[in-house]
């Protein structure tokens, strides 16, 4: 297994877009074209570069074959789920299960995701079979790319029940999740002796110590972490549900590498999964386009935020993240409390 490449079109042009009995169970339906394949395969490179996972081509460990994607893919509505897609004669292996426990230990134990959903049509009884194999427990109905689809969920204790893990022993990143602000250790070594990494000092405001803490760890050693906070805030007057985001930082050695992607993406994961509605980044303009790409939107809308000696209006950028596409604020938001 490896990350599906550009150069991969003509496999999967060959092993799944043009297999009908393939192409029948996935909401693209039907796409006998090599275009489709090379858009599919663009779609796959982008969804790596935003998240830092995503889908694997799945190759004959003794040939070499290529024999269809299996995957992690991040849908802003849904979350993370589990999809697989292989050439008919690759069906009936076990190689779906091997390449689906692979995944699932990247989602649970590397990347600490909260929860991994798979979507199924009803009669799609193959797939079905896998998934529970796999230790998904049935999670309701929804409908997925206009289709009515059969939920089901993966938690990091039903994987871990599952027939066995993959080791994969080679990646040297991994994602640690943690009540609380962090280690004081931590936070210093990611500082790097710089004052004021976040460069947020200069207004001069107080901050909420965060609820949570995802940090990334390489060969050891921190390299990247972000905090969040559950907080009831309003949006035009009315309460939500929201989880405030900050302290997203990566070590200067480690940047430029799309950490802080893959933490930014987990960290939103769980904020859904503790039943968020929307999540808010304060953020400095220069950051806007980063966190644009991620599918976040700056809102227009003055923003208050409590301090010691009273309200005030946030001075920095305020972007928000949907979760439950619930109508952006047109007139104000009140955080509710600290900044974050």
């Amino acid at each position: 297994m490896e990350p599906i490449r550009r150069g991969d079109s003509d496999n999967l042009f060959e092993a799944v877009v043009s297999q009908d009995s393939v192409m029948r169970w996935l909401a693209t339906g039907r796409a006998d074209s090599r275009s489709v394949a090379e858009a599919m395969c663009e779609d796959h490179v982008a969804h790596w570069t935003r998240h830092g996972y995503g889908d694997f081509a799945v190759r004959d460990a003794a040939t070499h074959a290529f024999l269809g994607r299996v995957g992690l893919r991040n849908r802003a509505e849904h979350g993370v789920d589990l999809g697989f897609a292989l050439h008919p004669r690759a069906q009936g292996r076990g190689i779906a299960g091997e390449a689906g426990r692979a995944c699932l230990d990247l989602a649970f134990r590397r990347l600490s995701l909260p929860a991994v959903f798979a979507f199924v049509l009803p009669d799609n009884t193959a797939s079905i079979a896998v998934l529970r194999r796999l230790g998904a427990q049935a999670d309701g109905t929804v409908r997925s790319s206009g289709l009515h689809c059969l939920r089901y969920r993966f938690a990091p204790a039903d994987a871990a029940a599952a027939e066995h893990v993959v080791e994969d022993g080679g990646a040297d990143l991994q994602l640690i999740h943690a009540l609380g602000p962090g280690s004081p250790d931590d936070k210093a070594a990611l500082r790097d002796g710089l004052p004021d990494p976040f460069e947020v000092n200069g207004p001069g405001l107080v901050w909420a110590d965060k609820q949570h803490t995802l940090t990334a760890v390489c060969k050891g050693r921190p390299v990247a972490s972000a905090g969040w906070l559950l907080r009831d805030m309003a949006f035009d007057g009315s309460p939500r549900r929201a989880a405030g985001l900050g302290g997203v930082l990566v070590h200067p050695a480690h940047r430029g590498q799309g950490i802080a992607r893959t933490v930014i993406s987990v960290a939103v994961e769980h904020a859904r999964a503790a039943g968020a509605e929307t999540m808010v980044l304060l953020c400095r303009p220069d950051l806007v386009p980063l966190y644009t790409q991620l599918g976040w939107s700056r809102l227009s809308v003055p923003v208050t935020v409590q301090q010691p000696d009273g309200a005030r209006t946030s001075p920095l950028t305020t972007m928000i993240y949907d979760l439950v596409d619930l109508p952006h604020p047109t007139t104000s938001v009140d955080l509710r409390g600290l900044p974050f």
